[in-house]
């Protein structure tokens, strides 16, 4: 990848089109929502996959996260709690808890911020 400066923060090209990175609401995403986001997509991604290839079957999973900064140190990210909700009829609490089991496992941006962040996982079944 290759980022541009440009007045306010960055800019770089992806296949999806142009992101940009400021500090400022107006010129694009900050830095701290790109790093949530990447490790929420990267989980639930992975939580949607294993789902599958494990036959179970669900209709839609919504995530929300309780982020925790550390207001002293660069307001850097100390914790991140992911709750899914995973809606779907007769889901098994067993088989749910294994399969984020192995999406925390496999997923990369968790296992790059591990030692790092605190990252935890909670879920509910909706049906």
């Amino acid at each position: 990848m290759e980022f541009k400066m440009k007045e306010n923060g960055f800019v770089t090209q992806t296949k999806y089109g142009e992101l940009h990175i400021s500090p400022d609401d107006q010129d694009g995403f900050h830095p701290f929502q790109l790093m949530v986001s990447s490790i929420v997509g990267c989980s639930a991604t992975m939580l949607r996959k294993i789902l599958t290839k494990m036959r179970i079957t669900f209709k839609d999973i919504n995530v929300s996260v309780l982020v925790e900064r550390n207001e002293t140190e660069a307001r850097r990210i100390e914790k991140l709690h992911l709750h899914f909700e995973i809606f779907g009829k007769e889901l098994r609490k067993e088989k749910i808890e294994k399969a984020l089991v192995l999406s925390r496992k496999n997923c990369a941006m968790i296992q790059s911020v591990q030692g790092s962040i605190q990252v935890s996982e909670s879920f509910e079944i909706v049906e």
